[in-house]
């Protein structure tokens, strides 16, 4: 049965148990632990270390479960192997939704039965547990499902069932974990299993798949022999707790002058785009951008899996595009969402990822038409966003990009891990940009790089500011941020209640 905790000293015994070597090599290895946190699945106490080994290039992610011994889990897969041959696992998982609340009390019941005859006296908080441990072996995708639950991951990775499963941590990086996936097939069911949810498949005739879990996490999953060495399936977690201006600023992404810069642009409704290489954290400032618009404007989203997540209090529409199906039929395009935007009488048109032609003409079309337009962009300088735009394959004309208010690149640093806010820029009537504000790699500090020309002309042309009256403005904009900063508010709702107050004119600093 479930085993008391483990003392300090016990664990400190066992700290390289996992690593499955011999005594004598394990005097031998210097092992330091750098992170240990909890995580509770439905019950199942999961115990997180974070372990640097002096045999191994990453630090190594540990995963154990702290409140079922080793005999149990032995137990349970008897009890689960048994299961297994009682119910078509397969046939039931195809059911559709609307039933999935009968399948699992069918689910429950069955092992009920099974856990009983194993733990005839297991109380109840107990027994359920168990259950819960046992559909997720399962049904879910295993081990795996640790992996999502874990809040500080960003990415996991399997790349075969040879070699661990990786995960991206948000402090440690790119770690190894102690999870590994016993046959291809298994990740061959995994992908199977995700595409079937959402009505996606992947074959040998169709060996690439995108598609994402009903949680809104990304996935990517290839099959062998594209991939030769194993089946893989690469999952990007989707932000549970998504990223907001404070956070950005506490975290030392961007700084207040960069902030209400940005700020200063939206709520006078000149387009931004957020450009970058992967990973650099577009998605994270889009979305932070988010939390300047006004409330009583609407806002229309388009993206290819839904990422960004905005405050509650605004007048937000999230659009999907959709793949077509395996005979070619019921595709939807960004193009299509962009296009079909522009008939929703949107104030603001936020696009997930800007990458072809006809997409970077209808949303420059519409900045000269009157809505204000955000998306991310692959590009590492605001000079390399210019040429990227006026060069095949979009190959615009260079004055067109005056159209949009400013340029901000996003850099991560694969070194360190750190990602900041590298440049804002503005476009002059030439398509040139001109860089405003500049990240020091040495004091890893944003700082004033150029005067601003044709935002601060933009600026007085349409709202009648002076130079000073502008000047004042962003000072107070870096006060209400600053504020927001030392009162802890930072949750996307929070701070979208603050922005709100902000503009109907009621809000006070305390």
């Amino acid at each position: 049965m479930p085993e008391e905790e483990k003392t300090e000293k016990e664990k400190s015994e066992t700290t390289t148990e996992e690593n499955n070597e011999t005594s004598e090599t394990k005097l031998k290895i210097k092992i330091e632990e750098i992170d240990r946190y909890s995580i509770n699945m439905n019950d199942i106490i999961i115990e997180i270390r974070i372990i640097s080994q002096e045999d191994k290039a990453v630090p190594q992610y540990i995963a154990s479960i702290t409140n079922i011994s080793d005999t149990t889990k032995l137990i349970l897969e008897k009890i689960r192997q048994e299961f297994v041959t009682r119910v078509d696992v397969e046939e039931m998982a195809k059911v559709d939704d609307t039933d999935s609340t009968d399948i699992r009390t069918r689910f429950q019941n069955e092992i009920r039965k099974l856990l009983s005859k194993y733990f005839p006296k297991t109380d109840i908080k107990t027994m359920n547990m168990l259950i819960n441990y046992l559909i997720g072996e399962s049904l879910g995708l295993g081990k795996i499902e640790i992996l999502l639950r874990d809040q500080n991951l960003e990415e996991i990775v399997i790349n075969s069932h040879t070699e661990p499963v990786w995960a991206y941590h948000k402090k440690h990086g790119w770690t190894q974990t102690n999870i590994k996936i016993p046959t291809e097939a298994r990740i061959r069911h995994f992908s199977t299993t995700i595409g079937r949810d959402i009505g996606k498949e992947i074959t040998t005739l169709n060996p690439l798949m995108d598609a994402h879990l009903t949680t809104g996490d990304r996935v990517n999953a290839t099959l062998m022999p594209i991939s030769n060495r194993g089946n893989t399936i690469t999952i990007r977690k989707f932000a549970a707790d998504p990223w907001t201006i404070v956070k950005l600023i506490k975290g030392g992404t961007t700084n207040l002058e960069g902030a209400a810069l940005i700020w200063l642009a939206i709520q006078n409704e000149l387009s931004i785009l957020v450009a970058g290489g992967t990973g650099s954290g577009k998605t994270s400032m889009l979305n932070a951008c988010s939390n300047f618009f006004p409330p009583n404007q609407r806002i229309i989203s388009i993206e290819d899996t839904r990422e960004l997540t905005l405050p509650d209090n605004l007048h937000w529409v999230p659009m999907e595009t959709r793949l077509a199906n395996p005979e070619g039929k019921g595709g939807v395009s960004m193009l299509d969402l962009v296009v079909n935007s522009l008939r929703m009488r949107p104030d603001r048109i936020m696009v997930g990822e800007i990458r072809r032609k006809k997409e970077a003409e209808v949303l420059l079309e519409a900045t000269i038409t009157g809505h204000s337009v955000y998306g991310t962009f692959h590009a590492n300088t605001a000079e390399e966003v210019i040429m990227r735009m006026t060069n095949p394959p979009i190959d615009l004309p260079k004055p067109m990009l005056s159209a949009l208010g400013l340029i901000l690149v996003q850099n991560r640093n694969r070194r360190t891990g750190k990602r900041r806010t590298l440049q804002i820029a503005e476009i002059m009537p030439n398509g040139e940009p001109n860089v405003l504000m500049q990240l020091n790699a040495k004091t890893d500090n944003l700082e004033k790089a150029n005067e601003s020309s044709m935002m601060m002309k933009t600026l007085e042309l349409y709202t009648g500011m002076t130079k000073e009256e502008i000047e004042n403005d962003l000072k107070q904009k870096k006060e209400i941020l600053q504020w927001m900063i030392n009162k802890g508010i930072e949750e996307v709702n929070d701070v979208g209640d603050i922005m709100g107050k902000y503009y109907m004119g009621r809000l006070k600093l305390d």
